[in-house]
């Protein structure tokens, strides 16, 4: 069976009638802000947004996330609410959690992405641990909780966690309400080895935080298991590797892979719309890209993405193959992010200094083999790329899913596109087609660039193909319905029911 829209619509609606469906996720889907005194609306970009705005769109409900648009409060109702995408037939209610600058440093900017983020990411980055942010990161948390709690009173409710921001959230929703909710979470990050995992100081709350869940999903089978390592030796519990599932405290945690995906139809359809081919030639123009062959990196700038490694391969690439001068050009494109963070404001300043470094080596006249762009893109423009790029580089140093790749795949045109593809990231199980890399080995990174350029067209397309026809089965349709699926039975299971 090939999930699609309607499939998940008809499984919510017999399924799930009685429930209130609760999504809650670090970013929101939609912000506004304020442009010329006028306010916009914007869709925002992300792994989680991409995956789950089109599920709520199936499945309405609420999503709750921080409210980060500069116009985000002079929108909502006096309880919090907007509907989006405004005007919409399948638009669902965005419940905004403002915070203060106080509550972002710590939670945020702290405890999240200066301790869990690196713990979690193998990219040889110290996690810093400070009492402060953890304490903030506690009281965010519970902040949550509340807001969960005040929408759901004495509903049943189904809540669907976001990522590793809400670690805590599944304890605090348990101790608020016990018989009325099903609380699953998807965690989108790698989760680490025990070696890695024993360092953190507050390891031991974290995962009672993450016990608590019923369901706790992960992107594939290898974190998964690590998973099963770490709380075997932290917490006296029983894990049960016949049902995947963790006993602690008389509470049982099931624990699933379910690789995150896209809207394939939606994307394919929208990226070869006239608009967007409208859009594609604005770019080209822009960018002065006419007449080159054009090498494609899309990420948000961070030290996980590998985009020092990617430059560092462009530029042997050129070295090994000066015949590609004046005919191919890298086009790095990113929105600076966390820039409040010293390892972020570092790797900024290391990426201006490879790009001048790389244009001045190999620049003859007005070409320059590398353009950085740095600046957040609208949902059509990151298609537009996707439609006007033949290569993609994807060289994540370590990366739950990665789901730029698979958008490349989707936009991509019939007659064009490949996909070189670091085997470190959770996409990389999915896509053997794509060209697959260590992004640490420079020599194999710029061969694989050669491969990409020069492959002859037959094998291209056969590759292409088979790579369409995984993402079209293996959709975000799937990833939802398989976990709302798993939901509900557990569920059943527990009321002592049939499913």
């Amino acid at each position: 069976m090939i999930w699609t829209k309607d499939s998940l619509k008809l499984l919510v609606k017999e399924k799930l009638e009685d429930y209130l469906f609760i999504a809650v996720s670090h970013r929101e889907p939609y912000l506004h802000h304020n442009d010329k005194g006028k306010i916009f609306c914007r869709r925002t970009t992300g792994g989680v947004v991409t995956a789950l705005d089109s599920v709520m769109r199936a499945c309405g409900g609420i999503w709750m996330a921080y409210a980060s648009g500069s116009a985000d409060f002079q929108v909502v109702s006096p309880e919090g609410f907007v509907q989006v995408p405004k005007d919409s037939s399948d638009a669902y209610l965005l419940k905004r959690i403002f915070l203060s600058k106080e509550e972002i440093e710590g939670y945020y900017l702290g405890y999240a992405n200066s301790a869990l983020w690196p713990l979690c990411h193998t990219a040889f980055k110290r996690p810093e641990f400070v009492q402060k942010h953890w304490e903030v990161y506690q009281s965010v948390n519970q902040k949550f909780a509340k807001e969960i709690i005040s929408q759901i009173g004495d509903r049943k409710a189904f809540i669907w966690i976001q990522d590793y921001h809400f670690s805590l959230l599944p304890k605090y929703l348990r101790e608020m309400a016990q018989s009325q909710i099903f609380i699953a979470q998807f965690w989108h990050i790698p989760w680490p080895s025990y070696e890695t995992f024993r360092i953190c100081p507050q390891k031991l709350e974290l995962l009672q935080g993450l016990l608590s869940n019923d369901l706790l999903g992960f992107n594939i089978q290898y974190h998964c298991n690590n998973f099963f390592d770490v709380v075997n030796r932290e917490v006296e519990c029983k894990v049960n590797l016949e049902t995947y599932s963790v006993m602690y405290g008389g509470h049982e945690t099931h624990v699933r892979s379910y690789p995150v995906s896209i809207d394939f139809e939606e994307i394919q359809k929208t990226a070869g719309n006239p608009e967007q081919e409208s859009k594609k030639n604005d770019l080209v123009e822009q960018f002065g890209l006419a007449g080159q062959k054009i090498v494609f990196g899309l990420d948000r700038i961070d030290y996980t993405k590998g985009i020092p490694e990617r430059l560092l391969a462009i530029d042997r690439f050129f070295e090994k193959f000066p015949e590609f001068k004046e005919k191919v050009v890298f086009l790095q494109v990113g929105v600076v992010s966390r820039i409040h963070l010293k390892e972020y404001k570092m790797l900024n300043e290391e990426l201006n200094i490879l790009v001048e470094q790389i244009n001045w080596r190999h620049s003859t006249g007005q070409w320059k083999p590398v353009v950085l762009v740095r600046r957040e893109l609208s949902y059509q423009e990151v298609l537009s790329f996707c439609r006007l790029a033949d290569i993609c580089l994807v060289s994540s140093l370590h990366d739950g899913m990665n789901l730029v790749g698979k958008e490349f795949i989707a936009a991509s045109r019939p007659d064009k596109g490949m996909l070189v593809l670091s085997q470190f990231t959770g996409a990389a199980r999915e896509l053997p087609d794509a060209i697959l890399i260590n992004p640490y080995d420079r020599e194999q990174f710029s061969d694989g660039i050669f491969q990409a350029l020069t492959m002859p067209e037959s094998e291209r397309r056969e590759r292409m193909k088979r790579l369409q026809s995984v993402l079209s089965e293996n959709n975000v349709y799937q990833w939802a319905g398989k976990v709302i699926t798993e939901m509900l039975t557990i569920d059943y299971k527990k009321q002592g029911l049939s499913p």
